[in-house]
């Protein structure tokens, strides 16, 4: 972190992505709102929305500082202490002529931290769809806080700290490894999805599943959340750039055409599989395309990038159907999409990387050999068993100090009622007139 007056036009660009980036968590509500059951509809947009609080606070006392900090503890995580509250952001001369403020490359340094909150945020709000219908919100308030101090600040060290970006010395995925994930395939989906199988098992499948049907209630509602993913995700892609440049030019592309050919590929697989195109199946599709893109948009071509929103779209359209084969109830398809997305994201690296594209580095198919695509999967494998291994030692001692599952009856009726004393819609039905009432009372 340096010292100096910052360039107008990327803070400019930074602040508009932040805002797009921390949108996509009330996307997400939406999108996931709109696929579970009329009863349960606000305890899952509840999940999602109440990561925004849960992950600010600890990223203000400490999670920037552990993410973004110089390697600490053998360099497992960064130091908790460096930027702790965010106070060394806020020093310098803020106007006149000698403007000098703490700055990440050529943006002030609290852009930033805002800027990757929303990843925080939105990380945690996924996990939520493995377990709709069935976990209690307190229990869930207490994982998303432990999960976020002991398993995504890590691993988002890992990835997303640079030498020399914000301290001197960042994560080793990124540095030592030398695996490319430009915004999160590894520390976003694939970390998400992981932590959604495991809490997924943990809690247990719902009542009735697979035998009783649990179709989306609000479809419409899935088709907003959707597009506000869409857009949310072009501030996530093209920031991370950091500036209004090329890089930022080649990662917006990216993102457009990669969830563009996924959602065809998506549709084309569900017309061939089931006879029918769906607009659930397109939503997903548009997800999974981005998801994988999301590690990859500056190292492939736009033909790239179709090719990877193409088998993205292909394979998670597979790939949701694993529960069923292997009996666990991922609620709303966080596994298939987000982690199979990521883990296809991440690797396609490896094949249509392309040295004419920002990252610098040729794929297997381009006459690259086979480095990148083991050192990509080196970054995937590592990443899914830390992941793994302490969500379920953080789910299972939740669950045996306070429980995880909601009572039977509860999870019947519906959580709405029961965790949060409301209902999304009010079905009563006003009768009139019979009796000589008119609408004001007795004639």
């Amino acid at each position: 972190m340096t010292f100096g007056a910052p360039d107008t036009g990327d803070t400019a660009w930074l602040l508009v992505c932040t805002a797009m980036v921390l949108l996509m968590t009330p996307g997400l509500a939406f999108f996931y709102g709109g696929m579970v059951r009329s009863k349960s509809v606000l305890n899952m947009m509840m999940m999602s929305l109440s990561a925004i609080a849960v992950v600010w606070l600890l990223w203000l006392m400490f999670g920037y500082s552990m993410v973004f900090g110089d390697n600490f503890f053998g360099g497992w995580i960064g130091n908790p202490v460096q930027f702790a509250g965010l106070q060394d952001l806020l020093g310098g001369t803020y106007s006149g002529d000698a403007v000098s403020i703490p700055l990440v490359g050529t943006v002030p340094a609290l852009v930033f931290a805002a800027f990757q909150a929303g990843f925080a945020m939105v990380t945690v709000a996924l996990i939520s769809g493995a377990v709709a219908d069935r976990m209690r919100f307190v229990p869930w308030i207490v994982f998303a806080a432990l999960w976020s101090v002991l398993v995504y600040f890590p691993v988002a060290h890992w990835v997303f700290s640079i030498d020399g970006l914000t301290s001197a010395t960042g994560g080793w995925i990124s540095n030592r490894l030398g695996a490319i994930d430009f915004a999160g395939g590894t520390a976003v989906e694939i970390n998400a999805g992981m932590a959604g199988l495991v809490l997924a098992l943990v809690v247990g499948n719902r009542a009735g599943w697979p035998r009783d049907p649990m179709r989306p209630h609000n479809l419409p509602a899935v088709m907003l959340g959707a597009g506000l993913l869409w857009f949310g995700w072009f501030g996530f892609n093209a920031g991370s750039a950091l500036a209004a440049d090329g890089v930022a030019a080649v990662a917006l592309v990216n993102t457009l055409g990669a969830g563009a050919m996924s959602m065809a590929a998506w549709l084309v697989v569900e017309k061939v599989r089931d006879g029918k195109a769906t607009s659930f199946g397109a939503a997903s599709g548009v997800v999974a395309g981005l998801v994988a893109i999301t590690p990859s948009c500056t190292s492939v071509t736009p033909i790239g990038a179709a090719g990877v929103g193409i088998a993205a779209g292909a394979l998670c359209a597979l790939a949701i159907g694993l529960k069923y084969r292997f009996g666990y109830d991922d609620s709303l398809d966080v596994v298939g999409v987000h982690l199979v997305g990521g883990v296809v994201g991440t690797l396609m690296i490896g094949l249509l990387a392309s040295a004419h594209m920002p990252a610098g580095v040729d794929g297997l198919l381009y006459g690259g050999g086979f480095h990148q695509l083991w050192v990509q999967l080196v970054a995937v494998v590592v990443v899914m068993a830390y992941t793994g291994i302490v969500t379920v030692v953080i789910a299972l001692a939740i669950k045996a100090v306070m429980g995880v599952r909601a009572d039977a009856q509860h999870e019947a009726d519906g959580l709405d009622e029961h965790e949060h004393a409301e209902s999304a819609y009010d079905f009563a039905v006003g009768h009139g007139g019979s009796g000589g009432h008119g609408l004001f009372g007795k004639k």
